[in-house]
C-alpha cells in the first residue's frame, strides 16, 4: 500500500481536527447554561505562558485564566502534587476548625461567607438586628450570586436579578467625603478591591482606605478586602493592601490560590472569626485534600521560586513598555496598575483589539469596553514581555480603529480621573 503524502494527512488532520471542534461547539450550545459570551476557539492544552488550539497554533497568554493560572500551565510540581492527592483521596469532609479561614471553592462563595462573618459579628457587638448595612464602591465587582452581586456596582450584572439583598449603598471610588457621608453606626462592612479588577483596573488610594479603616473602627464594623484577583501575588506583594495603611478585618482570596482548581478562601482577624459556631457556616466540598495541597504547592512555590520578586521585574518591564506604546499610538488614553496586573486605557472600543491579538497568538481581554487588561502568569520570562509587547504594538499598528466614543461610562469618570490624577 502506498503511503499517504504528507500534504494529504496534514488535510485528514486538520479535517479531524475541524470536526471535533465542531461537535464540541455543538455541544457546548447544547448542554451548557447561557452564562458566557463564548469563542469558537477550543484551546487543548498548554505549557509555561503558552496555550495551544485544536490545530496546534500557539498563543502566548496575557490573560492567566483571568488571574488564576499564575503559575502558568503544565506547571511540574503542581502536576506532580495533583497527581499523588487524586491517588489519595479526591475529597473528605470539611473540617473547619480553625479560628481564622474558611475555605471555598470559588471567589463568590467566599464573598458570601466574608458577608454573613461581618453580619453576625456586628450583630453580636451591637446586640441588636439595626447593624446591618453594607458599603461598596461604585465601579465594583465582587461576584455572580445574590450577596456578591447585591455589591457589586456595574448595572448590566445587577439589573436582570433584582430585586438583591437590601441594605447595600455605592460610595463614589475614592472619594473621602462621600464615604464619610455614608458611614454610620449601622454599616456592619465596608468592601473594597484594593485594585479593581473587573471595574477596569484601578488601584484605591491611600488616603480613602485610611479613611475606610477608621471608620470602620470607630463604627465598630468590618473592612473587608477583596484580593480575589489582585491577591496571592498579582501586585508583587502578598496582599494589595500591604501597600495601603490599614490593615483590614477580613480578606478573601480565591483566583490563583490552588492554581487553576477551584479553591478559594476568607481570612479574618480573631476578633471577628470568633463570631462563628458550628452550625452557622459550611461547604460542602470547600477545603478538600487535593485542592488544598495544589494551593500549598501554590504558596511554597511563589516563596520558593521568588515570584514576587519576578512578579516587580516584569510587570515593571511590561509597564515601561505599555508607556512607550502609549505614546506611539494617540488612542492609548492612559496605563493603570502594577505588578502583573496592568490595564490599558482606550479612548476607542477595545473588542476589536482583543480580537486581532487573538489572530497573532496573544491572549487578552476587554473590560468596560474600553479597558484592555493584561493579566500574566507569575511566571513570565523578561524575554516573553518582549514578545508580548511586540504583538501588541503589531496589533494595535494592524486593526482597523474603532470609531472614537465616550471611553469611560459617566459614573466611572471621577474614578478614571481620581486614577489618572495619581
Amino acid at each position: 500500500m502506498k503511503s499517504i503524502p504528507k500534504k494529504t494527512k496534514k488535510s485528514a488532520a486538520a479535517s479531524g481536527a475541524g470536526a471535533a471542534q465542531r461537535s464540541v461547539l455543538r455541544d457546548v450550545s447544547r448542554h451548557l447554561m447561557n452564562t458566557y459570551k463564548r469563542s469558537d476557539m477550543v484551546f487543548t492544552h498548554g505549557r509555561g505562558c503558552y496555550v495551544f488550539d485544536q490545530s496546534g497554533k500557539k498563543y502566548l497568554d496575557f490573560l492567566g485564566g483571568i488571574a488564576v493560572n499564575a503559575l502558568g500551565y503544565s506547571y511540574p510540581d503542581l502536576v506532580r502534587t495533583i497527581r499523588r492527592e487524586a491517588g489519595r483521596a479526591v475529597h473528605v469532609s470539611n473540617r473547619s476548625h480553625m479560628d481564622r479561614v474558611f475555605f471555598t471553592n470559588s471567589g463568590s462563595e467566599a464573598i458570601e461567607g466574608a458577608l454573613k462573618l461581618a453580619r453576625i459579628a456586628a450583630r453580636q457587638k451591637s446586640g441588636g438586628t439595626g447593624k446591618t448595612r453594607v458599603l461598596a464602591l461604585e465601579n465594583s465587582f465582587h461576584g455572580r450570586t445574590f450577596g456578591a452581586l447585591s455589591i457589586t456596582h456595574t448595572l448590566k450584572y445587577r439589573e436582570p436579578f433584582e430585586p438583591l439583598v437590601p441594605g447595600v449603598e455605592f460610595v463614589r471610588f475614592n472619594d473621602v467625603a462621600d464615604l464619610e457621608a455614608k458611614f454610620n453606626g449601622n454599616v456592619c462592612a465596608i468592601v473594597i478591591e484594593p485594585v479593581q479588577g473587573e471595574g477596569g483596573i484601578f488601584p484605591v488610594s491611600d488616603t480613602f482606605w485610611k479613611c475606610a479603616r477608621e471608620l470602620a473602627t470607630q463604627h465598630g464594623a468590618a473592612l473587608i478586602a477583596d484580593e480575589i484577583q489582585c491577591g496571592l501575588g498579582r501586585t508583587g506583594r502578598a496582599f494589595a493592601y500591604q501597600r495601603l495603611t490599614g490593615l483590614p478585618d477580613i480578606v478573601v482570596v480565591a483566583k490563583p490560590l490552588a492554581g487553576g482548581l477551584p479553591l478559594g478562601a476568607f481570612l479574618a482577624r480573631e476578633e471577628f472569626a470568633a463570631a462563628f459556631s458550628p452550625g452557622l457556616h459550611g461547604s460542602t466540598f470547600g477545603g478538600g485534600p487535593l485542592v488544598c495541597a495544589a494551593g500549598l504547592t501554590f504558596l511554597d512555590t511563589v516563596e520558593r521560586k521568588h515570584l514576587l520578586a519576578n512578579v516587580r521585574a516584569r510587570g515593571a518591564e511590561l509597564r515601561a513598555g505599555l508607556k512607550k506604546l502609549a505614546a506611539k499610538f494617540d488612542f492609548i488614553r492612559e496605563v493603570r496598575g502594577e505588578g502583573l496586573m496592568l490595564g490599558v486605557g482606550l479612548d476607542v472600543e477595545g473588542a476589536p483589539y482583543v480580537t486581532e491579538a487573538l489572530q497573532q497568538g496573544l491572549l487578552i481581554n476587554c473590560t468596560h469596553e474600553h479597558t484592555l487588561r493584561l493579566l500574566p502568569p507569575f511566571i513570565l520570562t523578561a524575554q516573553q514581555v518582549k514578545e508580548g509587547l511586540s504583538k501588541l504594538d503589531s496589533v494595535f499598528a494592524k486593526t482597523e480603529r474603532p470609531a472614537k466614543t465616550q471611553a469611560v461610562p459617566p459614573t466611572t469618570a471621577p474614578a478614571l480621573a481620581l486614577a489618572a490624577a495619581r
